[in-house]
C-alpha cells in the first residue's frame, strides 16, 4: 500500500465534520483557496510549486475497502456515513498559478471549487503537498541566484523529514534551477539528473587513501569524482595528482574532486593550484558541507575555484524558514462569499484572481489581488488546470517547467535577486476586494 495516495492521510476533524455535512445535506458548491498569509523577512517571493502532485492526488483520490473498514470500526462513525465515503470522488474544477510561478503573500495560489463534502476532505493533503515543495522551491531559487550560474546540486535525502521529502525536495529543487540531485528515484520518477561521488567511509574501509581512489575509479571508470578530505585535503589533492597518470595509462580519465568540510573557500584555492600544477587543469571542484544560499553568495564573492555546489540538509528542512504559514480557507458557499475575521487571521471573501504588472524593463513591479469578476489590465496568474474532477490540460513538462522558472527569475525586481531581508513586492487589494469585505462584515 501506498500511504501517500491513502485518504486516511488527513486530520480526523476532516472526517467529523464531513460526517455533520453529510447528515445536513450540506453539499453545495463551495469555494477554497490555498495561500500564504505573510512573508517571513528572509524570503522576498515564493515560487509556487507542488500542482502535480496535487492534481494526481484528486485525480485518484478515493476510499479503499480497508479505510472504510477501519472508519466503521472506529465507533466514531455512523454506517450511512461508510457508504458514502464509499461512492465518495473528487469531482471539482481547480484553478492554480502554473508551477514555478513567482508568488507573493495573500496570493491564492490553488482555488478549489467543489461541492462542500469534497472541497473540505482535501484540505490537509493539498497545503501538505504545496507547502512543502513551495517552501523548499523557494529556498532552491535563492541559492541558484546566488551561485550566478554554478551548477548547484541536491544532496539532502538524507537529512529529509521522511522520504517524501526528500524526494519531492529533489523535484522542487530541480524544478527550482538545481542542477540535479543525488537521490536515485528522483531520476526514474521525474527525470532529476543524478550526481554522486563517494563516501568518506570508501576511503576509511582501504588501508591507503590512494588506493581508495584507484579502487572507485576502476569501478565507477565513467565517473571518477572523488573525496579528497577524510584526512587532509590538500594531501589528498597531491594523491589524485600522482595517481592521475596511472589511471590515465588505463583510458581513465579523473572528472573531478569534492571538498566536504573545512574552510571550502580556502581548500578550493589550495587544492586548484595543487591540480594545476599537477596537469589537472581540466578537473572540477565540488564544494558541500552545510551549504545554502548564503555561503553560497560568500563563496562566488570570494572567486573561490569552486565549480559545483552540493546542497543538502539546509535545502530539504528549510532551515532559516522551516515552514510558510499558510492557509487553506473558504471563501464561498452556495453563492454566499465567506470571510474569517479570526485576530492576526483575516481572510478577504470571494473568489480572487492576481493581476500582474511590470515596470519598462520587465520585471515584476507589484500584483493586485482582486475579485475574478473585477477585470485588470494586468496579467492575470491563476488559470483552469482541472474542471469536473480531470485535468483541464496536461500540464508543462519538468523541464518546461525549469525555463518557465527561469524566465520568471529573471523577471524578479534587483531588490529580490539580493539577500535583501525584508525586501518583497507590493501586492495591492483592489477597491472591488474591499467594497465585498465590507458588505460580508456589515452586521445582518
Amino acid at each position: 500500500m501506498d500511504i501517500r495516495s491513502s485518504m486516511l492521510l488527513t486530520d480526523l476533524y476532516q472526517l467529523t465534520m464531513l460526517q455533520g455535512y453529510m447528515e445536513q445535506g450540506m453539499e453545495d458548491i463551495a469555494v477554497f483557496e490555498f495561500f500564504i498569509r505573510k512573508m517571513p523577512p528572509q524570503r522576498g517571493f515564493f515560487l509556487a510549486a507542488g500542482l502535480e502532485q496535487l492534481l494526481e492526488f484528486l485525480e485518484q483520490a478515493h476510499f479503499t475497502a480497508w479505510e472504510l473498514e477501519w472508519i466503521a470500526k472506529s465507533g466514531r462513525f455512523s454506517r450511512s456515513f461508510v457508504d458514502y465515503l464509499e461512492r465518495w470522488r473528487f469531482t471539482g474544477d481547480v484553478h492554480a498559478m502554473p508551477e514555478g510561478t513567482v508568488c507573493f503573500a495573500n496570493e491564492p495560489l490553488v482555488r478549489v471549487i467543489a461541492p462542500l463534502p469534497q472541497a473540505q476532505l482535501v484540505e490537509t493533503r493539498l497545503i501538505n503537498l504545496m507547502q512543502y515543495q513551495t517552501l523548499v522551491a523557494s529556498k532552491a531559487a535563492r541559492s541558484v541566484l546566488m551561485a550566478a550560474g554554478k551548477p548547484v546540486i541536491d544532496f539532502g535525502l538524507r537529512r529529509a523529514h521522511g522520504a517524501e521529502a526528500g524526494l519531492l525536495a529533489a523535484r522542487a529543487s530541480y524544478l527550482a534551477g538545481f542542477a540535479g540531485s543525488a537521490t536515485v528515484l528522483a531520476s526514474p520518477l521525474f527525470g532529476v539528473p543524478v550526481f554522486g561521488t563517494m563516501a568518506h567511509s570508501f576511503v576509511q574501509a582501504h588501508s591507503d587513501e590512494i588506493e581508495a581512489f584507484e579502487h572507485f575509479a576502476l569501478a565507477q571508470p565513467g565517473n571518477v569524482i572523488l573525496l579528497i578530505d577524510t584526512y587532509d585535503t590538500e594531501a589528498g589533492a597531491r594523491k589524485v595528482v600522482e595517481l592521475a597518470p596511472r589511471l590515465s595509462q588505463q583510458g581513465i580519465t579523473i572528472k573531478g574532486v569534492r571538498i566536504d568540510s573545512g574552510n571550502l573557500i580556502d581548500h578550493a584555492f589550495k587544492v586548484r593550484r595543487i591540480l594545476d600544477e599537477g596537469g589537472l587543469t581540466h578537473v572540477l571542484i565540488t564544494a558541500s558541507g552545510n551549504l545554502d544560499e548564503y555561503a553560497i553568495a560568500e563563496i562566488v564573492s570570494s572567486e573561490a575555484p569552486i565549480d559545483y555546489l552540493a546542497v543538502g540538509t539546509k535545502l530539504t528542512v528549510s532551515s532559516d524558514v522551516p515552514y510558510l504559514d499558510c492557509a487553506y480557507k473558504l471563501q464561498e458557499y452556495a453563492r454566499r462569499p465567506c470571510r474569517k475575521k479570526s485576530e492576526g487571521k483575516a481572510t478577504w471573501p470571494g473568489r480572487k484572481q492576481v493581476f500582474r504588472y511590470y515596470d519598462q524593463h520587465g520585471r515584476i513591479a507589484h500584483d493586485v489581488l482582486t475579485l475574478i469578476d473585477d477585470p485588470q489590465e494586468g496579467q492575470p496568474l491563476l488559470q483552469p488546470v482541472m474542471e469536473s474532477g480531470k485535468r483541464h490540460v496536461a500540464l508543462p513538462s519538468l523541464a518546461a517547467t525549469r525555463d518557465y522558472v527561469s524566465q520568471q527569475l529573471r523577471q524578479l525586481p534587483d531588490s529580490l535577486r539580493r539577500l535583501q531581508e525584508g525586501a518583497t513586492v507590493d501586492v495591492k487589494i483592489a477597491p472591488a476586494l474591499e467594497r465585498l469585505a465590507r458588505i460580508v462584515d456589515a452586521p445582518r
